[in-house]
């Protein structure tokens, strides 16, 4: 069993930082550009999952880090909501929508996996101890 000592090690973490950059990168294309209302509300969002995971796992506190967790997971939804969005207004194409979609479902689950892994553990405090990446 590993400890994971930071939050850059967690494989949800790189991921939803992938997912973050995934899609920066097609809000600089296109109609999408000058769409800035959009554009900065899904950018915040994207980043709001990286940055909830790393803030609850600082916290240093497995209720905490829960509740960070859960945070994060709800900026995932609200990224969701906005690809759905970016494609009814045209700004990205439907295979771009579906792969980031589907990469941030697959963040969602990870999210929900890793809660009920912590719930469910006796850890306590800033030493998480893991079987897997999580």
């Amino acid at each position: 069993m590993g400890t994971i000592k930071n939050f850059e090690d967690l494989e949800v973490w790189c991921k939803a930082r992938l997912l973050c950059k995934e899609i920066y990168e097609v809000t600089l294309k296109g109609s999408f550009a000058k769409d800035y209302s959009l554009k900065n509300q899904i950018l915040d969002s994207s980043g709001s999952i990286m940055d909830n995971i790393a803030e609850g796992f600082e916290r240093e506190g497995v209720k905490e880090f829960i509740q960070f967790l859960s945070i994060a997971k709800g900026s995932v939804g609200e990224t969701r909501s906005q690809l759905y969005r970016v494609f009814d207004r045209n700004h990205i194409e439907k295979e771009i929508f579906e792969k980031l979609f589907s990469d941030a479902i697959q963040i969602s689950k990870m999210l929900s996996g890793f809660i009920n892994y912590l719930k469910n553990s006796e850890l306590k405090g800033s030493k998480y101890k893991v079987n897997l990446r999580t």
